[in-house]
């Protein structure tokens, strides 16, 4: 009996394609914008590699809405300062869905805000939250016990912008 090596080949080619294509599509996320940023009238889209560029901070927490584990981003303020905005006088976060919050330099020195870009390592998917979302770590706790509020708690960021 003979056996013929073509269609373990053709399966092997076919794995191998799947795998590039699925592998190619993970590099062009990682560096596709995942964020707009504007100043003014002005604006720019910035991906997780520029945005993650202060330097990743990580927090173990149980968030409101559901997810809990190791949630990782850039603290907002460092955030700000890369990108030359630390003197803006509000900043303007908008949701996928429409939802607004902003916050002033005095909130934003009150509280230390971190700009979430990662959960358990993987960079934040919508049906995470993501693409970004804001959270403040020091009050997960009370956050879940209803004691604070998470009004300025924003997630699927798609927009950051300052005056």
């Amino acid at each position: 009996m003979r056996i013929s090596a073509l269609p373990l080949y053709a399966s092997f080619l076919v794995g191998w394609f799947l795998l590039l294509s699925v592998a190619g599509s993970a590099l062009a996320d990682a560096s596709s914008p995942v964020l707009t940023l504007t100043e003014g009238t002005e604006s720019r889209e910035l991906t997780l590699e520029q945005i993650e560029e202060p330097g990743l901070h990580e927090v173990d927490m149980h968030h409101p809405e559901g997810l809990e584990g190791t949630f990782a981003g850039v603290w907002l303020n460092d955030f700000l300062a890369a990108q030359g905005l630390e003197e803006a006088r509000r900043v303007r976060f908008l949701a996928l869905d429409g939802y607004t919050s902003f916050l002033t330099p005095a909130q934003r020195q009150e509280k230390r805000y971190l700009l979430a870009t990662r959960f358990d390592g993987e960079p934040l998917s919508e049906d995470m939250l993501g693409p970004l979302m804001l959270i403040v770590p020091e009050d997960a706790a009370a956050a879940l016990e209803g004691r604070v509020s998470t009004a300025r708690w924003i997630w699927s960021i798609q927009e950051i912008s300052t005056r």
